[in-house]
């Protein structure tokens, strides 16, 4: 019953086929190709689900309007799942092809062996796809979320990777843990309480000749300029209701996701580093990828 009335939904809205004579439904192969995971990196199902993630903090938003304050990311349901299938299309999609070799020579620098730290590393999948590939290299990834943090760990189990640990840790502390030849962040600098300390500290960690590769959202800092961004609603709506609000939560500046280019260079360069080139994919309309020398 529960199906037949999903799929009436479906069929009013265009997505799903019926024939009344026949009293059967069909998913036409074009639209299937944008709505299954096997069309990664075109699923836009796996971006449809941050509305019920986003709703569901909807009653503490507007209480946030009120009080300037925070949601902290523990109140957000589901959200290191989502986010995990949002990396897969992002990241594990094109990690290897087209991400990695943005970076002259790191693919053979983790082939070698290197030491490398992904922070914000969410439920680890990027970092488990390294660990695979590059058994020589060393892999550390840290989350300020413990549930993150016990998937990840749940996930190199599992795939019974012995060069790869993950750690609770704050982004901003990552100084402690020692130095790396390369460090990544995906989709992870815009939310933290203090992104400009994160950078400063990655420029600290990260040896000589080393490299930071960073995707990040790749709108512009100025409203005016994400006017006709396709995505542009999206990034601020996600933002309003998460990014920004869990950096206040943290007691941090509330950056956003729509930070923008013009703001993410000039950040990069106040923590210290010079040689920056910033990238976009095909595959990704979303997010601007940008590599960064010691």
């Amino acid at each position: 019953r529960y199906v037949r009335e999903w799929l009436g939904a479906l069929v009013a809205g265009g997505i799903v086929e019926y024939d009344p004579a026949a009293a059967t439904y069909v998913l036409p192969a074009e639209h299937a190709a944008f709505l299954t995971r096997s069309s990664v990196p075109n699923n836009v199902a796996g971006v449809a689900q941050w509305l019920p993630v986003l709703a569901g903090v909807e009653e503490q938003i507007l209480e946030a309007f009120q009080t300037g304050s925070g949601v902290p990311y523990e109140k957000f349901h589901r959200f290191h799942h989502v986010m995990a299938e949002e990396s897969a299309q992002t990241v594990g999609f094109a990690l290897f092809e087209q991400i990695i070799p943005l970076a002259p020579g790191l693919a053979e620098r983790l082939e070698e062996g290197i030491e490398v730290i992904d922070i914000g590393c969410g439920a680890g999948r990027a970092l488990c796809l390294m660990a695979a590939k590059y058994p020589r290299s060393r892999f550390t990834g840290i989350d300020l979320c413990a549930d993150a943090v016990a998937l990840a760990a749940d996930l190199a189990r599992e795939q019974g990777l012995s060069n790869v640990r993950f750690l609770v840790h704050e982004a901003p502390q990552v100084a402690k843990l020692g130095q790396f030849d390369a460090v990544f962040t995906f989709d992870a600098v815009h939310d933290q309480g203090d992104p400009a300390g994160l950078l400063a500290g990655i420029h600290k960690v990260l040896r000589p000749g080393g490299t930071y590769l960073m995707q990040d959202i790749g709108v512009s800092s100025h409203v005016e300029k994400n006017i006709e961004h396709p995505l542009g609603a999206f990034v601020y709506t996600i933002s309003c209701f998460h990014c920004m609000s869990v950096s206040l939560a943290q007691g941090g500046v509330g950056l956003g996701a729509a930070w923008g280019e013009e703001l993410t260079l000039q950040m990069l360069r106040e923590a210290g580093f010079r040689q920056i080139r910033v990238h976009r994919l095909p595959h990704d309309i979303l997010n601007n990828y940008y590599v960064v020398q010691h």
